[in-house]
């Protein structure tokens, strides 16, 4: 495939923990404080307009910043004023959406909170994708809606996925598996003294396989308009008492040097099968130059199916913004209609997909397997990493006692409906 530029994995830190965190909490293994100072900068067209503020988080891809001040100083629209935030980004925000002084635009991690939308925070943003709406990740355009209305423009995609080594899978006279029970049978066959057949955290998949195992099934989190509980039938049982299976079978490496997010453990050979993110794919190419691919996570029975994660910062507008319309204009023209600058954006930073599958369809690091595998997945199985109303409280319940079954051997039945008191108490209380 053709050459990709390794980057470091701390821009995108929305995908790195599992259901046990929520909002633009869940952006942990990507993102990050590179050790500068806070920067403003201020940059627009010259002739008059409304003045904006934009916020990013840190991001940390070297030129990135100097990226977006090039996009806002390019409109011509407004006078638009670029924030750089090092450090605890999510509570900034979460405090300055309370103020007048707050941004008038910003981003947040997998679009707003359900606490933000329903105190009235940000604003409507309906209709602003205009005929585009369909040209983006289904699953990204959902988790940013709610009530039937949107709530924020998804900037770029992130995902999570298996690598395998393919000489490795080929000695064993193994094919990528297709179920879970296969992915377990290879794990055992491909571990020998010196390689462990799958990596997916030091957890041992706790804080990332118990959605893709859900999805897995043919359920999820929550019932499809977040009214109730999702997986309180026999398939969950199933799933996590497989992750149990996997976790006991001596074929799971635990104590690698770096957690998952992190590809050091597949290119260091410690593992032949290993659960990452798709930002890891440029240092597995330097490593295996066309000895790996990619897969999603198997479908555990007949009524699931294959599935990955997938996640985006989100652009929205403050609602105490003082120019509203002016706000929503630039992020329509940035996000929506300047479709080389979101193709920059994906590209020339790391190592994302546009938001937009026609924009993805432009970029040439996505055209050649197996990052185009990664592409398909995220259109054909991608699912929001968790659904809006999946709050702190319901993640916590979900990642203690998805904890005690994989790690303690705890009843998969009896946590389950634990998990489900907490959850069903927080829906009533987020849809009352």
């Amino acid at each position: 495939m053709a050459a990709l530029t390794p980057i470091t994995v701390n821009r995108r830190r929305f995908l790195g923990l599992g259901a046990g965190a929520v909002g633009a909490g869940l952006l942990t293994a990507c993102g990050g404080n590179t050790g500068r100072e806070p920067s403003t900068s201020s940059s627009g067209s010259t002739g008059g307009g409304s003045a904006l503020s934009q916020w990013y988080h840190q991001y940390g891809e070297q030129g990135t910043q100097q990226a977006v001040e090039g996009y806002a100083k390019a409109y011509p629209g407004a006078n638009v004023t670029v924030q750089w935030n090092p450090g605890d980004y999510d509570k900034k925000v979460a405090s300055a959406l309370l103020t007048s002084s707050g941004p008038d635009i910003f981003e947040n991690g997998n679009g707003p909170s359900i606490d933000m939308i329903q105190a009235g925070q940000v604003v409507d943003m309906t209709g602003i994708l205009g005929s585009a709406e369909s040209d983006f990740t289904p699953s990204l355009v959902s988790r940013m809606t709610y009530k039937g209305k949107l709530y924020a423009v998804p900037q770029v995609t992130d995902m999570q996925l298996m690598v395998y080594r393919k000489s490795l899978l080929a000695a064993a006279g193994i094919q990528p598996p297709t179920t879970v029970d296969e992915l377990l049978a290879a794990a055992k066959k491909l571990t020998t003294d010196k390689v462990k057949g799958l990596f997916a955290g030091n957890d041992g998949g706790v804080g990332v396989l118990g959605g893709p195992m859900l999805w897995g099934a043919g359920l999820d989190y929550l019932n499809e308009d977040q009214t109730a509980f999702g997986f309180d039938g026999d398939g969950a049982v199933e799933g996590f008492a497989k992750l149990r299976t996997l976790f006991t079978s001596g074929s799971l490496l635990l104590g690698a040097p770096a957690d998952w997010s992190d590809p050091s453990a597949f290119t260091q050979g410690l593992c032949a099968m290993q659960w990452t993110g798709l930002w890891t794919l440029p240092v597995i190419e330097k490593a295996f130059p066309g000895d790996y691919g990619v897969m999603a996570w198997p479908a555990l029975g007949g009524s699931g199916k294959a599935s990955v994660p997938v996640g985006a910062y989100g652009s929205s507008v403050s609602a105490k913004s003082k120019n509203v319309d002016a706000a929503k204009s630039f992020v329509k023209w940035l996000w929506v209609d300047q479709t080389a600058k979101q193709l920059d954006f994906a590209q020339s930073y790391g190592f994302h997909i546009p938001a937009r599958k026609t924009v993805a369809a432009q970029a040439d690091k996505l055209k050649v397997a197996p990052a185009s595998d990664a592409v398909k997945f995220v259109n054909e199985n991608g699912h929001a990493q968790t659904p809006l109303l999946w709050s702190p409280k319901c993640a916590t319940a979900f990642s203690d006692g998805l904890t005690r079954i994989v790690k303690d051997g705890a009843d998969p039945a009896g946590e389950i409906a634990t998990m489900k008191s907490t959850v069903d108490a927080e829906l009533k209380r987020l849809n009352g």
